[in-house]
């Protein structure tokens, strides 16, 4: 394969960023929950230790999930021919793994996003108001656009209808 056919199948098809704001408003949510959990155990402990314990863990994984929500959306997820992956370059998962595209109302998905079954499981990863991984499942989306959310997984669903056989150039066999 040449570097131009390399860089076609690399080619970014479609991607979704999270806005700004919604950035902000996920993250300052998290962050607050953190703070309100921290002042309240200053302010008025709860009888017993094991509940001051737990209020403090959940403030500490609520502020450690919005610094990681900070970090993780501040990347975009790209679409080329081969792979689902991050601007970064960490990939989600690769094409050629994908069995299904799931936008249903019953799915279990994220907000705005839409459900990828897999035919082999990959390493569990969660990237929160982007994407999850969980065994052969993958959700896409949260802090994203529904409008590109839809249209990437349109776009998927194609791209898997045409690699099996079921939609061609010429039109649906």
């Amino acid at each position: 394969m040449s570097d131009a056919d390399t860089n076609t199948r690399s080619e970014v098809i479609a991607g979704l960023v999270p806005s700004a704001p919604r950035r902000m408003f996920g993250t300052a949510v998290l962050y607050g929950l953190g703070a309100l959990l921290f002042y309240l155990v200053i302010t008025q402990p709860p009888e017993g230790l094991h509940l001051v314990f737990l209020l403090v863990l959940i403030g500490a994984v609520s502020i450690y999930g919005g610094y990681k929500m900070w970090d993780v959306t501040g990347h975009m997820i790209e679409l080329t021919e081969e792979e689902l992956r991050l601007s970064d370059g960490r990939v989600i998962f690769r094409m050629d793994d994908v069995v299904k595209v799931d936008r249903s109302f019953f799915a279990f998905k994220p907000s705005n996003g839409f459900l990828v079954t897999l035919k082999t499981p990959y390493p569990r990863q969660w990237a929160p108001g982007l994407w999850w991984r969980f065994g052969k499942r993958v959700g896409v989306g949260g802090l994203t656009s529904g409008a590109e959310g839809k249209l990437m997984a349109d776009t998927l669903a194609a791209m898997i209808a045409t690699r099996d056989g079921i939609v061609d150039l010429d039109g649906i066999r």
